[in-house]
């Protein structure tokens, strides 16, 4: 009888602490069918939700009288930004020591690359862990990025983690009303036919889903080089209440807003469009406060 798939096995070796995964192990298909029964767990509602598996460097300690199985134990900080259909976390992982105190998650539909994320994260941590370190050693590990101003007990990437999750389906049980500050949606999924297209990543439902769990200010970051896909993005945002575009030169990365810039250039999807010399489409959006009841 034929053994497991080299990749598989390849996977399930023991690699060593600090040891980054490689990416051709974990290759899998781009498309996913959203409206399948993947087999995945999620939490039912987010106050169910273990954060402190994610983020063990943001998680108070455990209460000696506490129940772990029943209660999740308390965070310092909140995810306050979600990459949707993350991939192999280009983005994640270039904004994670830009912003070392914010929690930011990727979330991923394959299996596999969402298993390529974690991996990465936790070989990351341990590459930049400071727990031990004296305070010069310390300020080292944390200068290692010019934007850098992680408190040094945390250490760089500790802020960064993925799960497998299919947002369509269950964003709400996993986010509390207006907990986010930023969404990304970069380079999803086009479905080119008019059949298809109901399994695209933005619909005025899900406008109203993104706008439930964006804070007043919070912004949705769209980039993609497919531009029947940007118009669609653009008109569906567009057309719903909660949403309004900002202006143009922060959509192209000429003020203040560096993720534009990072969005730009940071994802694999973004990469390949470089070399390749096509166009990258980018819409930003912010999520207006809501009007008082009368």
């Amino acid at each position: 009888m034929a053994g497991p798939p080299q990749k598989k096995q390849k996977r399930e070796e023991k690699q060593k602490d600090g040891e980054l995964p490689q990416k051709k192990y974990y290759r899998q298909r781009a498309h996913a069918n959203p409206f399948s029964d993947h087999d995945l767990k999620y939490p039912e509602s987010p106050a169910a939700m273990d954060w402190a598996q994610h983020y063990p460097a943001f998680a108070e300690p455990q209460s000696a009288n506490s129940d772990a199985i029943a209660t999740p134990r308390a965070m310092t900080k909140q995810v306050q930004v979600a990459d949707i259909g993350c991939g192999f976390g280009g983005l994640l992982f270039a904004l994670a020591p830009r912003m070392p105190e914010t929690l930011i998650l990727g979330l991923e539909i394959r299996t596999s690359v969402t298993e390529y994320v974690q991996e990465k994260a936790k070989a990351l941590r341990v590459q930049h862990s400071v727990a031990g370190a004296d305070e010069s050693a310390s300020k080292a590990v944390v200068a290692q990025h010019e934007n850098a101003t992680a408190n040094p007990q945390h250490g760089l990437y500790q802020n960064v983690s993925c799960l497998r999750a299919n947002t369509m389906k269950f964003l709400p049980n996993f986010f509390h009303k207006h907990q986010l500050s930023k969404i990304f949606l970069c380079f999803p999924d086009p479905h080119f036919k008019a059949r298809k297209h109901k399994a695209r990543i933005v619909s005025l439902t899900l406008a109203s889903e993104y706008a439930y769990v964006l804070q007043p200010q919070g912004r949705v970051y769209t980039i993609t080089d497919v531009e029947d896909l940007h118009h669609w993005m653009v008109g569906h945002f567009a057309a719903h209440p909660s949403f309004e575009r900002v202006a143009k030169e922060e959509e192209e990365g000429e003020k203040e807003d560096e993720c534009v810039s990072v969005m730009r250039t940071e994802t694999e999807e973004g990469k390949k469009v470089e070399r390749n010399k096509g166009k990258k489409f980018v819409a930003v959006f912010t999520r207006i406060e809501d009007p008082e009841w009368p």
